[in-house]
């Protein structure tokens, strides 16, 4: 086929119906998307999961103020704009990066999950959350408050049961992960080395036996119980008259109760 140009007939026998001509930078264009897929796969970061359960929405965001405050971190990483956090209704979401010691890399991204209310009407909108690649990688955190220690007792009482009913309502998959992930927390906790990971501790290690009623009842996934609002243990002190006596006997109740869930304080 033959095509008339400004000097004469050019051949165009390489142009056909559907095809197109190929440029010579396409071969390099090909190069480079390839060397970039390689290298966005390469950095794709651990996630970790933070369950953040009770406290109101203010005393949440003091509490993900305390996790990332960090003083040796450079003025220019503290302009650095923070993530939002939604946590006004319902399951509420926000995330922070995990630095390295030089706050310079990205070691992992924490997607941390707020919930304020036990109601079990709830639990649909936990459940989606733990999965069998999820459950060993998740950490829940039962917020209290200094400001109302009376009702320690009952709110951690309502979210063992909220956490209890969705746990026994998960597929077998997520079970199993469970009690892998348990295992390993109690080899941990009794100082043995664990299959399937890096332990901190060498062969030799003790292995330290558990104590009576410790880890009788575990929920299957790790727990946190963390007491913020110190500064208010002294309106306790003035207030109320409580004495050393009276700290010590509640926060002995709370590790008597927790330590069967396998609940660190």
């Amino acid at each position: 086929m033959y095509g008339l140009g400004s000097k004469g007939r050019t051949r165009l026998s390489n142009i056909g119906p559907g095809s197109r001509p190929q440029s010579k930078d396409e071969p390099e264009k090909n190069l480079w998307s390839s060397l970039l897929d390689s290298v966005a796969s390469g950095k794709k970061l651990p996630e970790k999961n933070l369950l953040v359960l009770g406290g109101s929405p203010e005393l949440q965001r003091e509490f993900l103020e305390t996790l990332e405050s960090d003083t040796s971190r450079r003025p220019q990483d503290r302009r650095r704009k923070k993530p939002p956090v939604a946590n006004e209704v319902a399951l509420g979401y926000t995330y922070q990066h995990v630095l390295d010691a030089d706050q310079d890399d990205i070691l992992a991204r924490l997607s941390i999950y707020l919930l304020s209310d036990s109601s079990p009407a709830l639990s649909a909108l936990v459940k989606p959350l733990l999965t069998s690649k999820s459950i060993p990688e998740t950490l829940v955190v039962i917020l209290l408050d200094w400001a109302d220690p009376w009702s320690w007792a009952r709110q951690v009482r309502d979210w063992v049961r909220f956490l209890k009913g969705i746990i026994v309502s998960l597929d077998d998959d997520c079970k199993i992960a469970a009690e892998e992930t348990m295992k390993e927390w109690q080899q941990r906790r009794r100082g043995a080395p664990y299959e399937g990971g890096s332990s901190t501790v060498n062969d030799t290690a003790v292995n330290i036996p558990l104590g009576q009623g410790e880890w009788d009842e575990p929920l299957g996934l790790p727990i946190c119980v963390a007491c913020h609002g110190t500064e208010k243990i002294e309106t306790l002190e003035k207030d109320h008259g409580w004495r050393e006596e009276e700290f010590d006997f509640t926060l002995q109740y709370l590790r008597t109760v927790l330590l069967k869930r396998t609940t660190t304080f």
